[in-house]
């Protein structure tokens, strides 16, 4: 019987940069308490968590397992607590470190497809991969 995920990631399957943590976390996903759902995919519906695509292309989303939707540097804890590596990135969630973690990710979701191209990553052939400010 298959349990289901502790978390699910709504992740950007056109972001090289997201790609990359993707692969990584699938590799250390060994208890299937991760789920992942590429908000690109054909089939993928963002009113099913009421949101826009734009919304979720905005910055990372993920549903915890009662339901809720989590945005931002939370749903990298959520990731790395699922996987057995949440001790990785509870200082981000520490009072004194938290806001800037925080401002930190927000500067980079915003310019994550250039710097997934200036790393190696592919560049976007498309405006369905670019972010809208």
């Amino acid at each position: 019987m298959n349990n289901p995920p502790e978390f699910t990631l709504l992740y950007d399957g056109n972001c090289p940069i997201c790609q990359k943590e993707v692969a990584w976390l699938r590799s250390r996903n060994r208890l299937n308490a991760l789920a992942f759902q590429d908000i690109n995919a054909d089939d993928f519906n963002p009113d099913v968590y009421d949101k826009t695509h734009a919304e979720l292309m905005a910055e990372i989303h993920g549903v915890l397992a009662d339901g809720s939707v989590i945005k931002g540097m939370p749903v990298f804890r959520a990731c790395y607590q699922a996987v057995g590596l949440g001790w990785l990135l509870a200082p981000t969630g520490w009072p004194v470190l938290e806001r800037g973690f925080d401002r930190l990710y927000s500067l980079f979701a915003r310019h994550r497809i250039k710097l997934g191209g200036l790393f190696g990553g592919n560049r976007c052939a498309s405006d369905q991969c670019q972010l809208k400010p």
